[in-house]
């Protein structure tokens, strides 16, 4: 039997979208995808004010899926090699989304703290971030700090992230930890991109279930090639056993260098790898992009102009054009 409450509420809310002129499939089962609604807020509140449940006897969501495409998405940056641009990738692709009017949060789950740095906080002087609220010491919204840009704002890494690996191994639902944090909060955010951390361990798989999709930043060098297999491995296991959704948004070149006749080659066995899921938007190795984080900004508020800037700017309006 259905939860008390919810045939009546479940009849009003087919009413209002009905009166919506909004798609409602049969009220047997409201499962409601694709709908594009601007005030998402307004939605918000009508669900809520609708008391809408879980049937835990059947097993059927009536309003999740409904409610999930009012949430933002979650995009997980994630490469188990170092040095390919995973961090710089995170921090300026936040800062155009932001830029183009979205609300970001991005969360740095990488015990080195570069993104949270990379946007000028001292991670080391905070008094708590992601590893508090993972462990359940703080919500992951009284962590949160805003940053210079508007519509920006972080979930900073401390010092004490860098043991969370080893601490949430006997935990409840440790491949979980961050998924349920960021639901707390992800009906305030369009995006959220998650900075994981340059390896395969439990905070890689945290942020792999926590998010939506991945966006895989590879470095145009073969080096970079190696470890590919690996991680797309990794990426089927969550699929398969945590997170079935879990999709491959697609890959990044970065630090490309025109210069180098070994690019084209590499591009073309990143291909094999994902074919049609490569952003036309190639991000060159540039000083510029390097210089940035060491004064604390994006290269959105350091130099907007230079060949790293208009380059992450395509690619942020590439993943927006994604959404259409």
């Amino acid at each position: 039997m259905p939860k008390a409450g919810i045939e009546p509420a479940r009849s009003r809310l087919h009413a209002i979208l009905s009166r919506a002129r909004l798609p409602v499939p049969p009220l047997g089962r409201l499962l409601i995808t694709k709908i594009s609604i601007v005030n998402k807020s307004l939605i918000v509140k009508i669900v809520k004010a609708l008391s809408l449940g879980y049937n835990k006897n059947s097993g059927e969501k009536y309003f999740f899926a409904f409610l999930d495409n009012f949430m933002g998405k979650t995009i997980a940056i994630v490469n188990q090699k170092g040095g390919v641009g995973k961090t710089t990738s995170a921090v300026n692709i936040g800062a155009y989304l932001a830029y183009l009017g979205k609300q970001v949060l991005l969360v740095d789950i990488d015990p080195q703290a570069n993104a949270t740095s990379g946007l000028g906080l001292d991670h080391r002087n905070l008094e708590a971030g992601v590893y508090e609220a993972l462990i359940g010491d703080k919500p992951l919204a009284q962590v949160i700090k805003r940053s210079v840009q508007s519509g920006l704002k972080v979930a900073p890494a401390t010092l004490s992230l860098a043991g969370a690996g080893v601490e949430m191994v006997n935990m409840e639902n440790r491949e979980f930890r961050l998924a349920n944090v960021l639901e707390e909060i992800k009906k305030e955010f369009d995006y959220i991109i998650i900075d994981g951390p340059p390896s395969l361990g439990l905070l890689t798989v945290n942020s792999l279930v926590a998010a939506d999709e991945v966006l895989i930043p590879i470095q145009s060098e073969y080096y970079a090639l190696e470890g590919l297999s690996q991680l797309l491995e990794t990426i089927s296991l969550v699929q398969n056993n945590l997170k079935p959704s879990l999709g491959i948004m697609g890959a990044i070149i970065t630090m490309f260098d025109r210069r180098n006749k070994l690019s084209e080659s590499v591009m073309e066995e990143l291909y094999q790898y994902f074919p049609n899921r490569i952003f036309r938007s190639v991000i060159p190795r540039s000083v510029r992009l390097a210089e940035a984080p060491s004064y604390g900004r994006s290269i959105l508020h350091y130099d907007p102009k230079s060949k790293g800037g208009r380059a992450y700017e395509g690619l942020a309006r590439e993943i927006l054009s994604l959404e259409k």
